[in-house]
């Protein structure tokens, strides 16, 4: 039985400040004053008689306690304002299926299952897509504000008790224009790197972790001419008129490499690459919709008419 000095406001609160990692920023979301925030949350600690969040360097991060916390009321209350949306309207309007991508399946994989749904999926289904990082999507996840994460996120810490299932795996590769100084060059030092500007995914990313794997590993240091970014559209374009040379995913540059507009570089930033897959929160309801558009996913992955390849 839910505890009866536990109020709205306190999950409210709690749910906030978990997605801020701010107790300030999540005052001013609420428009409440930071003292206020900062009570009302040291009441649901009490209640509770556990620490929900520890300070660092970076904010606030929410205790084991708190993660727990968190997987099951961000759902709860998600579930509790799509109830009162729906007795407060008299007009049954489009069901979302709300989807987090990430940018190694933006290009191929996550289109054509989108195609697909919406040829032949649920009535009366629209799809949601939310881009971003993993960290972002898979917190947005376990709140329950995102029915399904999409991408590459074995190695984010935030996966840790959300459901992963396996897709395929796929590579970073390293990547110029066709004509750049470094193109066709084999074997190619890895000192000869550091000469052009770089394109990278941002810091605190999963991506931006194998980048600096592989710095290290070849002693290597990033340039001070330095791009971080994890848009596609953006990275090819400075790529194709620039020196610069692009991390970037497989996926997203595969039918560039293969047009000859972008050549891949003599030297493995990974050799199996990452695994791709689906993250789903086994504390939501499951729905058919979601249901079949996890079995699309899998469809277009095992290469089935027109899937990718």
């Amino acid at each position: 039985m839910l505890n009866a000095r536990i109020k709205l406001r306190h999950l409210q609160a709690f749910l906030e400040v978990a997605r801020q990692r701010s107790f300030a920023r999540a005052a001013d979301r609420l428009a409440i004053t930071q003292p206020g925030m900062s009570k009302t949350i040291r009441e649901l600690e009490e209640i509770l008689e556990t620490p929900l969040f520890e300070r660092t360097s970076r904010g606030v991060a929410l205790t084991q306690a708190g993660l727990t916390l968190l997987r099951h009321a961000g759902p709860a209350l998600r579930a509790l304002e799509e109830g009162i949306g729906a007795v407060g309207s008299s007009e049954p309007g489009t069901r979302w299926l709300r989807v987090g991508a990430l940018s190694t399946v933006e290009s191929r994989l996550l289109p054509e299952a989108i195609r697909r749904f919406q040829a032949g999926g649920p009535a009366g289904v629209g799809v949601n897509v939310v881009t971003g990082p993993s960290a972002f999507l898979l917190s947005r996840l376990r709140r329950g504000e995102l029915d399904l994460v999409v991408g590459r996120m074995t190695e984010a810490r935030e996966i840790r008790d959300l459901a992963f299932e396996h897709l395929y795996y796929e590579r970073l590769l390293l990547v110029v224009r066709d004509g750049h100084p470094l193109a066709g060059v084999d074997p190619l030092p890895p000192a000869a790197l550091t000469a052009h500007p770089w394109i990278v995914p941002p810091p605190q990313t999963t991506l931006r972790q194998q980048v600096d794997s592989f710095c290290v590993r070849h002693a290597l240091t990033l340039p001070e001419t330095l791009l971080e970014t994890l848009s596609l559209p953006l990275g090819q374009a400075v790529t194709q008129g620039s020196d610069a040379i692009w991390v970037a995913p497989e996926e997203a540059v595969r039918a560039a490499l293969d047009a000859g507009w972008l050549a891949e570089l003599a030297l493995s930033l990974e050799q199996q690459g990452g695994s791709v897959g689906l993250c789903t929160n086994a504390s939501l309801e499951p729905s058919l919709a979601l249901d079949a558009f996890c079995e699309i996913l899998r469809e277009v992955t095992a290469g089935t008419p027109a899937a990718v390849t």
